[in-house]
């Protein structure tokens, strides 16, 4: 053979080489999954479907939610850590799998750092301190002063042992030097009918649950558990506006994926929410469960997450929760 063919030959059969391999594939060149440890119709689900919409607009790929309930999110975490690292499944997910289970969980099957690539924050979701419209407290400084004039005889409900409303009172106590009795209940509905009942005095939970019944004035909430005021409720105060410091204990959700997943494929998602926070659809969806729009580069994210886990730990012992 000629050296000018063979060379030819050579240089052809190189670039088919290059063509065919994946790692020169544009991402995304298939539809995406976005895997959810919740069910359809959760916080953490449609913000995962408003997500979904968001990168199909992007990237011009199919985005698809895939519901992967049960173990208090557990099961979409643990499919997710073990998937390919390819950018093709990720995991939308919030502060309780990633932030929380971490110390109420004594044999957990994944770790949020070790596994996981943080891509960024999507949502915050505020938790509200809310009270029995009989309690008479106007104000969280009320229910603090009510709380330590008598310890204990004061009740506080919560949607379980170890939920973010949960171990939000616990540091609110810890803060505050007050004794409260924990009610958990199997999630917000049985929870906030008793408040409303005055079985139970108090309780922290996130807007969905308690701003319709605060409207319709049976309940009265108190003070809005975040840095500043809730677009839901702009009327609500701060725990720190009520002069009793700063409790910044948010529900999130957040998208992430599996651990090597390649740099570009974490910069094109992130060119994919360039407007997440500016486009009406996300923002109009986002209010109507009470939450607001936000966005961290992966460093950020990666930064919050890391300070959210130490965070719970500490509520998580305050608290005396353990699941093994």
């Amino acid at each position: 053979m000629k050296p000018g063919l063979r060379s030819l030959l050579c240089t052809a059969a190189l670039a088919l080489l290059a063509s065919a391999s994946p790692a020169h594939a544009v991402y995304p060149a298939k539809p995406i999954r976005l895997v959810v440890g919740f069910p359809p119709g959760q916080a953490t689900d449609i913000v995962a479907r408003v997500l979904a919409r968001q990168l199909q607009g992007a990237l011009g790929q199919p985005a698809i939610v895939d519901n992967k309930a049960g173990a208090a999110g557990i099961i979409g975490a643990e499919a997710v850590a073990k998937a390919p690292a390819d950018g093709y499944t990720l995991l939308v997910s919030s502060g309780g799998p990633m932030a929380i289970n971490p110390s109420l969980y004594s044999n957990l099957s994944y770790d949020p750092l070790r596994d996981f690539e943080p891509v960024s924050l999507l949502a915050i979701v505020p938790q509200f301190l809310a009270v029995n419209v009989d309690v008479p407290a106007q104000n969280a400084a009320d229910l603090v002063k009510l709380a330590k004039a008598a310890p204990d005889t004061l009740n506080y409900a919560s949607t379980g042992n170890g939920v973010t409303g949960h171990l939000s009172m616990e540091l609110f106590k810890q803060a505050q030097g007050i004794r409260m009795t924990h009610v958990p209940y199997k999630g917000s509905a049985a929870a906030v009918t008793d408040l409303m009942a005055g079985r139970v005095s108090a309780m922290f939970d996130t807007g969905p649950a308690l701003l319709p019944h605060m409207r319709s004035g049976k309940l009265r909430i108190l003070a809005v558990a975040t840095t500043r005021r809730s677009s839901a409720a702009p009327d609500v105060p701060t725990i720190a506006e009520a002069g009793l410091g700063n409790l910044d204990t948010p529900s999130w959700v957040g998208v992430l994926a599996p651990k090597g997943t390649p740099r570009e494929v974490i910069d094109t998602l992130h060119k994919a929410l360039a407007t997440w926070l500016d486009t009406p659809e996300v923002k109009n969806q986002l209010t109507a469960i009470g939450a607001e729009p936000a966005v961290m580069n992966d460093a950020e994210f990666s930064t919050y997450l890391r300070a959210e886990i130490d965070k719970w730990a500490v509520a998580v012992k305050l608290s005396g929760a353990r699941v093994d």
